[in-house]
């Protein structure tokens, strides 16, 4: 009887101890499920506040694209909205693009999982936020179509930026252009496109490091100096618009050595020098080939005629001397213009 007394007290103090040594285990689970749940009540009014930040800042919503955001419907349900399924009431997505909104573009700081984010063919006026630099996650920025003005934040391509397109065509943005936060690096970047705005200064020699950009779109702005021979060390690279600009001095050997450029455009410059002779062997996916209104001399390369992707060829107003080489075997070419002091004023669009 004594021993089953002991089996007994034994057997309970077995169960107590366990039960001691998870009590700590269970707390702290508890805890961190709480944390959780307060943190997903957290981001879901940090998420919502900053998008009623956002509508706060619309001067003008002709087509009611905002009407819904109001409290009768959860804001992942909002239009123009995406959530994450994974992080719950994370906004990722923020699509209001072509609704002749007018006003305002808010900081969006607080949107810290925003990866996409289109807003263009709209009237926004006023700068574009510096805020927007720090958000980490953001992939695509699609600015254009504005009326956008000030400078493009500097810190856009911060080493944390995991931006891999930008495009703010035609807006009215001033300034320089915004320098790699460390020069080293290599970022994702794949589109930058900012022609027909109101740029200054210099291409920053350090872009040689967007391994990753395949357009640099920068035409229709009044940016000058040379052009950096850095840029040929974007390998990827298969559009360079850098048209009706200020630059100067000759177009960089090392660009036309890029096989995956397709269309090279420095029309209306002060571009001086020579086409290189190799020009039609070296880039062998060139459908674009626009040099016209500079100060360039020598012959037209006779190894054009085996670019026999070539589509647009404008070459007029410059200072070629001797015979034009045939573009018979270019079968694709539809804009051929040579118009100037040689091959007796020619011109022609087929």
């Amino acid at each position: 009887m004594h021993m089953g007394l002991s089996g007994t007290c034994s057997s309970a103090f077995g169960v107590v101890a366990a039960a001691a040594l998870l009590l700590p285990l269970q707390l702290c689970l508890l805890t961190a499920a709480a944390a959780a749940s307060g943190a997903g009540v957290l981001s879901n009014e940090t998420d919502r506040m900053a998008l009623l930040e956002f509508k706060a800042m619309i001067s003008s919503d002709p087509l009611r694209a905002l009407s819904s955001w109001n409290d009768s419907t959860h804001f992942c349900q909002w239009y123009g909205v995406s959530c994450s399924k994974r992080h719950v009431g994370r906004v990722t997505v923020l699509d209001l693009r072509s609704q002749k909104l007018a006003g305002s573009i808010s900081p969006y700081n607080n949107l810290s999982f925003l990866k996409r984010l289109y807003l263009h063919n709209n009237s926004f006026s006023k700068g574009i936020p510096p805020e927007i630099g720090s958000l980490c996650r953001l992939e695509w920025l699609y600015l254009y179509n504005n009326s956008l003005t000030g400078e493009i934040p500097s810190n856009l391509l911060s080493p944390c930026s995991a931006l891999t397109m930008f495009q703010a065509a035609n807006n009215k943005l001033v300034g320089e252009l915004p320098r790699l936060l460390n020069d080293s690096m290599n970022s994702r970047l794949g589109i930058f496109i900012a022609h027909i705005n109101n740029l200054t200064g210099s291409i920053p020699p350090s872009y040689g490091n967007l391994s990753s950009l395949r357009i640099l779109s920068l035409g229709e702005n009044g940016l000058s100096g040379r052009v950096p021979e850095t840029l040929g060390q974007m390998k990827s690279l298969m559009v360079l618009q850098l048209n009706l600009n200020n630059f100067s001095g000759e177009i960089p050997a090392s660009i036309f050595n890029i096989s995956s450029l397709g269309s090279v455009a420095f029309a209306v410059n002060q571009i001086h020098g020579s086409l290189p002779t190799n020009l039609g062997k070296s880039l062998p996916n060139l459908f674009e080939l626009a040099v016209s209104s500079n100060q360039l001399t020598g012959s037209v390369p006779a190894s054009l005629s085996n670019a026999s992707n070539m589509v647009t060829l404008q070459l007029q107003y410059n200072n070629f001397t001797g015979s034009m080489p045939s573009m018979a075997g270019c079968r694709n070419l539809r804009v051929f213009l040579m118009k100037g002091p040689f091959l007796g004023e020619g011109q022609s669009v087929i």
